[in-house]
């Protein structure tokens, strides 16, 4: 380890918070994970404990500086699990709900509501997001109907209640308000995506007080433009992370689906990232007046000045969590599983994983979990091969609609756990048709949010970060053009399965079979 200054990227992500301290050369030189438990107190619900994610990153950071010199991490960057939200006490902190995990369903009814009234053509009009409740607004309307309303604490004092994502939550901790940055906001569905404030019409859509809501900052300190709105998490004390950080800022706050973007450096067309996590995120940047027609949403990635970067991103609600079911039901470990799947008939079994809904490019949240094509002689390797398949053929679908939406996709950029599964990579770029170059290092949302906070504080020129090492294996596809395209169509006959108990007119097997083509 140089005397070079160090950054330490913290990734909260919904299975455990990682830290990451990388040196001037963009090389990790520390790294830990702490473990964080869900529950699931009734079927459709998720929740987390906001004290216990709080101490996970405490943590996390002192695993990951337990080696590292005082006074060598000159910047501190966060990324974020999205969507996820939780209701405290404004005055003395204390959480007074369960923070509600992206996951979670519990809105569904509410949003079945909404579109019967006819709102989705105007909720994403104005948020650039579907009508689906893994967003967090459905989320704040249940928070404030069940724990807002406790002891009155809703009626007349509003203001002494905080709704908050999971970055928000974090900042508090660290002294920086009741604020927000901009690229989690615009996954609340409250956001006017486009005016970059909160809109008085999806307020009062969900029922939500705007004073519950916090303040929107930009992801990191404006850099060239003194008129733009200050960066609070500068203001944070990193001192309550870990004592040695005493004085340090936290210059950037990300996303974790952003930060790896960011971390890919993927500012040029037809270069798209592929997060593989719990879910999945399928994200380009795109031109603010792109719609979403195609199944995608329109968010904002990030914002260090008065212009804020867009982006398209599809989102699988089903990835590794998919893995890890079928691991549970087959007695064994995630990773044998993956062995297990190499040992498979691919294309034998077909698992469609709408454990919770289908998300990106169908958001159908009536859709059911089918598993096809399985009979006396399936084995144990080909319900491992559909699971792993099944990520690879969701990823495709949304990487297909991207490129409806907003032009050629040549090249994809993977990241996350996954990626270690060579055989999956080599499938993705099998189904898709497009080269993979996978990221040198698992930990890409941490590494981001470090690449961002060290660019803001000065650790490096905006042309010294774009030099950085990021990707290692590349894989080219394989796969005759005809065996694609079959493989397709069997992929999506199964969908229109999943499909079929919705009550949407039309008729979800001729609209499955339509978007897959």
């Amino acid at each position: 380890m140089t005397a070079d200054p160090l950054v330490l990227g913290v990734d909260q992500g919904t299975s455990a918070t990682k830290a990451i301290v990388v040196d001037a050369a963009g090389e990790t030189v520390a790294r830990a994970s702490v473990p964080l438990a869900q529950r699931h107190p009734a079927p459709g619900m998720v929740e987390q404990d906001g004290e216990e994610l709080w101490r996970s990153v405490r943590d996390a950071v002192s695993a990951c500086l337990a080696g590292v010199p005082a006074g060598r991490v000159t910047a501190v960057g966060l990324s974020v699990q999205r969507e996820s939200l939780i209701l405290w006490d404004r005055a003395s902190g204390e959480p007074l709900s369960p923070l509600v995990s992206w996951q979670d369903r519990r809105g569904t009814d509410l949003c079945a509501r909404l579109a019967a009234s006819g709102a989705a053509p105007m909720v994403r009009r104005i948020s650039g997001l579907p009508l689906d409740p893994m967003f967090s607004a459905a989320k704040a309307a249940w928070l404030l109907d069940h724990h807002g309303r406790a002891g009155g604490r809703l009626e007349g004092r509003t203001g002494g209640l905080c709704l908050g994502t999971v970055d928000s939550w974090l900042l508090s901790r660290l002294g920086a308000g009741h604020v927000i940055e901009i690229g989690s906001a615009s996954r609340t569905q409250l956001l006017d995506v486009r005016a970059r404030r909160w809109s008085p019409d999806l307020l009062e859509l969900f029922g939500i007080p705007e004073e519950t809501l916090p303040g929107i900052v930009p992801s990191a300190a404006p850099s060239a433009s003194p008129s733009a709105a200050p960066f609070t998490g500068a203001h944070a004390d990193a001192a309550a992370l870990h004592p040695s950080l005493a004085g340090v800022p936290v210059g950037a706050v990300l996303g974790d689906s952003h930060a790896a973007l960011f971390a890919h450096a993927a500012g040029r067309p037809g270069r798209v990232k592929v997060t593989y996590g719990t879910g999945s995120s399928v994200m380009g940047l795109a031109d603010p007046g792109t719609d979403g027609d195609e199944g995608l949403c329109l968010t904002i990635g990030w914002q260090e000045d008065e212009a804020p970067a867009y982006a398209l991103e599809g989102n699988i609600l089903s990835a590794g969590a998919t893995i890890t079911w079928l691991a549970g039901v087959l007695g064994t470990e995630p990773e044998e599983l993956g062995r297990l799947a190499t040992r498979g008939r691919r294309g034998a079994v077909h698992l469609v994983p709408a454990f919770g809904g289908l998300g990106a490019p169908w958001w159908d949240d009536q859709a059911v979990a089918v598993m096809t094509g399985f009979g006396l002689g399936s084995s144990r390797e080909d319900l491992a091969r559909a699971a792993v398949d099944s990520i690879a053929l969701q990823v495709g679908d949304v990487v297909a609609a991207l490129e409806r939406a907003a032009g050629p996709v040549d090249e994809l950029l993977a990241d996350g756990g996954p990626t270690a599964n060579a055989d999956l990579m080599q499938w993705q770029a099998d189904v898709t048709g497009r080269a993979v170059r996978v990221a040198r290092r698992p930990e890409l949302s941490a590494l981001g949010a470090a690449h961002l906070a060290g660019a803001a504080s000065g650790v490096w020129s905006r042309r010294e970060l774009s030099g950085l090492p990021r990707h290692g294996r590349s894989y080219t596809p394989g796969l005759p053009v005809c065996e694609r395209r079959r493989a397709l169509a069997e992929w999506h006959s199964a969908v229109a399965r999943a499909r079929h108990r919705t009550s949407r007119s039309g008729g979800a097997e001729a609209e499955a079979s339509d978007r897959g083509s």
